[in-house]
């Protein structure tokens, strides 16, 4: 056969047979692209898949610093929290029926001036506007949020005056009505998260956002029962007051927060603010603990250098500790479980610290600090 004719059927067969391959590969990979996962929506999926609830203790901690305790001249209170940046409080109106003016308390034991600037006959619901708490960033509100019979909550506020006291629970139930003289409350919420007096007027806390839903206002002892307005209800209402606030209230002459302040209030507040201390280093919050020093510690100390003396430490657990009234100051005992980084290794030391408590200004403050051995 002519060398010629063979060379062209060889030819001719490599050409067919790598058009069949071509076809065939050309249909399954085709096939494989269209059927397989989209790798954008593959990306979205994992993304919200790693979106995480926040912790709670960080909820906790970054909503305490809005939240205040109301105290009024007769001693009694109540609990309010920061919702807007005109220093405005929202808390309950029982918290602060009579009154005209009120002191309020930081979680940092300042002590401020506050003006009542509206305030409901039927609704239990009130505002207090303090004007050294402007341009401090707001809880954040969630008037859209509608929680469900078995949502998880938080409840924070200072009852029975412990002030930065958090409660969980859940909604234990939805629309509820009950009358408590002269209040009337509609469409509330039912909360299992246990609360006592001087609750009233704090905020609930949706567990999964950390935004605030509602005002705790109400119990029934039998059973502790607990009663939220949502706040969705009272928004237009204090948004009015914050804009236009009311003439007319009762006047009631000021009080010296000081003059309250007794030998119990005092421990339990020495208590606190050690534990706020040691609690704002472990987050590394140092412009917190630094804060809670006194004037003749901070003359003396520069905020660099104090922040300095903290950066090796990871972690401080309070083991132990004491407290005693003497004269005007609290002096606190304390035995510190210390995590250092040491060079490429933690150790853990324990050490005797005393801390020094007393007021200045109305504010508690730790004005000295000894390290034992």
């Amino acid at each position: 056969m002519d060398k010629k004719i063979i060379f062209s059927i060889i030819v001719s067969l490599l050409i067919l047979a790598f058009g069949v391959f071509g076809y065939f590969y050309t249909k399954n990979y085709t096939a494989s692209k269209i059927y397989s996962e989209s790798t954008i929506l593959k990306k979205n999926s994992e993304e919200s898949s790693t979106q995480t609830i926040p912790e709670i203790k960080e909820i906790i901690r970054e909503s305490q610093k809005k939240v205040v305790m109301v105290e009024l001249e007769d001693g009694s209170v109540g609990s309010g929290f920061l919702y807007n940046d005109n220093g405005d409080i929202i808390t309950n109106a029982h918290v602060v029926d009579g009154a005209s003016s009120v002191k309020i308390r930081t979680t940092d034991a300042k002590g401020y001036d506050g003006e009542v600037i509206g305030i409901s006959t039927e609704t239990d619901i009130a505002v207090v506007r303090v004007e050294g708490l402007k341009n401090i960033e707001p809880l954040t509100l969630s008037p859209s949020t509608e929680l469900e019979i078995g949502d998880e909550i938080l409840a924070l506020g200072s009852p029975l005056g412990f002030q930065n006291t958090v409660t969980t629970g859940i909604i234990s139930g939805t629309d509820r009505e009950l009358n408590v003289e002269p209040y009337i409350y509609e469409n509330v919420y039912q909360i299992s998260a246990p609360i006592a007096p001087g609750n009233s007027g704090g905020p609930l806390l949706d567990r999964k956002s950390g935004h605030v839903v509602g005002i705790n206002s109400a119990r029934i002892e039998q059973g502790n029962i607990g009663f939220s307005i949502p706040i969705s209800a009272v928004l237009p209402l204090v948004n009015g007051w914050s804009e236009t606030p009311m003439r007319n209230l009762p006047s009631v002459t000021s009080f010296d927060i000081s003059s309250k302040v007794n030998g119990n209030k005092m421990l339990e507040t020495s208590d606190y603010l050690i534990n706020y201390f040691i609690e704002s280093i472990n987050f590394r919050d140092f412009v917190t603990a630094y804060s809670l020093l006194g004037s003749d510690w901070q003359s003396n100390v520069k905020y660099e250098t104090f922040r300095e003396k903290y950066l090796h430490i990871n972690a401080i657990k309070i083991t132990e500790l004491k407290k005693e009234i003497q004269e005007d100051k609290v002096i606190v005992e304390t035995i510190l479980s210390i995590e250092e980084h040491n060079g490429e290794k933690n150790i853990t030391k324990i050490y005797n610290k005393t801390f020094v408590v007393a007021y200045e200004n109305d504010q508690a403050k730790i004005i000295s600090e000894k390290q034992e051995g």
